[in-house]
């Protein structure tokens, strides 16, 4: 039995545009509490924003990506080929 492959639509596209947003929020929010609360000092701050945010988003992406149906196997590829008369 084959399995039934849809593709996503726009509510999954509203949905993963949300939960970036979202996470990106609560990602920034955690932070400004711990720089707030004393526990990571400005330059520690810069740090996380600069080099471990973005590795942050991208995780939060793919669980995204995953969760609502973007992700691919090995059956979605196409061969690619350049036709013989284009240049």
């Amino acid at each position: 039995m084959t399995a039934v492959r849809s593709s996503p639509g726009p509510a999954a596209a509203y949905a993963f545009r949300l939960g970036v947003i979202a996470g990106a929020i609560a990602g920034l929010a955690v932070v400004g509490v711990l720089y707030w609360q004393g526990v990571l000092s400005l330059a520690i701050a810069g740090y996380v924003l600069a080099t471990l945010f973005p590795v942050y988003l991208v995780l939060v992406a793919t669980v995204l990506s995953v969760w609502l149906g973007y992700d691919k196997d090995a059956t979605a590829l196409r061969p690619v080929y350049r036709p013989k008369n284009s240049e």
